[in-house]
């Protein structure tokens, strides 16, 4: 049974392993726990995608965009799960915002992997077949972006789509979302989890005030590449994973995990032990007055009636 189920995980979702346990409570809507977003203790599915189908908050934001109106988990845009760096450590579950994509550039040099003419180095961006690029300006797809050397966007609701930091306001800082001049380091997306207040993971040099993701090596991320990739967050199985955090040795445990979904949890269990008991004297009423069982009996007594031996 169990590998029936994993076979039809992988079967739908094309990827492997087809669940990831949340941890953290950077993707939360509602400290409470809730519902059809993602909290701490949750199974998210992880569906293949290719880099190219993702959909982001710029994109669903957009009146003009195909993709007008897309949402998951609570807001507009995918979550995307991915690897910082592409590094072995534990993946990180937040939302696409936008994707940073070359307009102007050139062949890089192919022995030293610098860009004489100057631009960023881009090590996963093809041009005439060979991967190695040298960006000079940007686009961003569902903005007015396009050919630009640094990205400044207001996300107001009138620049781009509106998106809510959810954080006290002082001065000098906007309610909204704002990339202000950022030169991306390589194309990619720029993600943020639903809970961190417009801190996005690529840190200062995207949005002022950021704390920004570290690598293994302390630097910054840049944006989320391809080959960072895991794959696109999918259905949401609420308060199961709350299981494997509260034997796991390592990592946050019930940090995070929202003590309604614990409650629901062993609600959850409760139902499951109870549930045999309460089906069987159904079940055996059932099966008591249908025909079958009726007509058993009738057969029975007559050869009760008739002092034939039912081994006979």
């Amino acid at each position: 049974m169990i590998f029936v189920l994993i076979a039809a995980l992988y079967a739908h979702t094309q990827s492997m392993p087809p669940l990831v346990v949340v941890e953290s409570s950077s993707m939360v809507h509602d400290i409470e726990g809730e519902v059809g977003s993602i909290d701490a203790g949750d199974l998210v599915l992880v569906h293949k995608s290719s880099f190219e189908n993702i959909v982001t908050f710029a994109e669903a934001t957009d009146s003009s965009n195909p993709y007008f109106g897309h949402q998951s988990h609570g807001m507009e845009g995918d979550v995307v799960i991915y690897k910082k760096n592409g590094e072995t450590s534990t993946p990180i579950i937040h939302r696409a915002i936008l994707r940073v994509v070359p307009h102007n550039a050139y062949p890089a040099n192919a022995t030293t992997s610098s860009c004489p003419d100057g631009g960023n180095y881009d090590s996963e961006w093809s041009i005439n077949g060979r991967k190695g690029a040298c960006v000079l300006t940007w686009d961003v797809p569902g903005t007015e972006v396009i050919n630009q050397s640094n990205i400044s966007i207001s996300f107001d609701g009138t620049d781009a789509g509106f998106y809510d930091c959810k954080r006290y306001v002082h001065a000098g800082v906007e309610p909204h979302l704002v990339i202000h001049e950022w030169v991306p380091k390589h194309s990619g997306l720029l993600t943020l989890g639903d809970a961190n207040k417009c801190s996005v993971d690529q840190g200062p040099e995207a949005v002022n005030g950021s704390s920004g993701l570290r690598t293994l090596g302390g630097s910054v991320l840049g944006p989320v590449q391809e080959s960072w990739l895991v794959g696109r967050a999918g259905g949401e199985i609420p308060w199961l994973g709350t299981v494997k955090l509260m034997v796991s040795g390592s990592g946050p445990g019930l940090t995070y995990v929202p003590s309604s979904s614990i409650m629901y949890l062993l609600a959850c269990i409760g139902g499951i032990l109870v549930f045999p008991m309460l089906a069987d004297p159904l079940v055996t009423r059932i099966f008591a007055t249908s025909p079958e069982n009726i007509q058993a009996k009738q057969e029975k007594a007559l050869l009760v009636a008739l002092g034939v031996d039912e081994e006979e």
